[in-house]
């Protein structure tokens, strides 16, 4: 695996995309982050050390925010419009691209997907609702992806636990309301952090997520 950076001029200001190279690549996988982290959280830490064994290069990219340094997020519409800027970067080693995110990188994933033509979505954490107002559902952004969507979510993420999620079922043809798979992560907070008392480690658990979603890269129909 070789690793390098790359920034990258967008609207919103400079992007930054940190590659982690497979040497033989099949596909790429982008993933953005969080609203309250960085490229630095241990899910995406773990995809990057992992997945380039196995033919997938790991593109994990920071918003402009978060390059210039600020702490709060940008609104929706500008982290979509600084994302699909990144885009024509990721497809310069010209293989097929998967688009993915945690939590507020993961709605920036689904929302765009089909127009940029995303071989898949990965959605780690997705904020299915806010804290404690599963009234606001946001599972039209994720029904609406429009392409094979895997969800990877902790048992205890107060912004939707699995069991809040519409029932996935097997992947159709793309489209609008595509079903989507979902993978739960047991004791797994927001950023998949377990309890000490927990009957399996973080080690286990970060393990389990690079495995599933290796899986399922596997899977796509590239």
């Amino acid at each position: 695996m070789t690793t390098r950076t790359e920034s990258v001029d967008t609207p919103a200001g400079e992007a930054r995309v940190t590659w982690h190279a497979a040497r033989a690549a099949r596909l790429v996988l982008a993933v953005g982050h969080g609203a309250g982290g960085g490229i630095e959280a241990r899910d995406l830490q773990a995809l990057a050390a992992a997945l380039p064994g196995r033919g997938v290069t790991v593109a994990l990219v920071e918003q402009p925010w978060r390059v210039a340094g600020k702490r709060v997020a940008a609104a929706p519409k500008v982290l979509d419009e600084g994302w699909r800027a990144v885009w024509a970067a990721l497809l310069a080693p010209g293989l097929p691209v998967v688009a993915g995110g945690r939590s507020a990188g993961a709605r920036v994933a689904c929302r765009t997907a089909a127009e940029l033509d995303a071989a898949g979505v990965l959605a780690l954490a997705f904020p299915l609702h806010p804290p404690g107002r599963a009234e606001k559902s946001r599972a039209e952004e994720l029904l609406g992806a429009g392409r094979p969507t895997l969800v990877v979510q902790g048992g205890r993420d107060p912004f939707g636990r699995p069991e809040e999620f519409p029932p996935p079922g097997p992947h159709t043809p793309p489209g609008p309301g595509s079903p989507y798979e979902l993978v739960a992560v047991p004791h797994g907070d927001h950023g998949f952090a377990v309890p000490k008392r927990a009957d399996v480690t973080q080690a286990e658990t970060l393990a389990a997520i690079t495995g599933a979603v290796a899986g399922w890269l596997d899977r796509l129909p590239i």
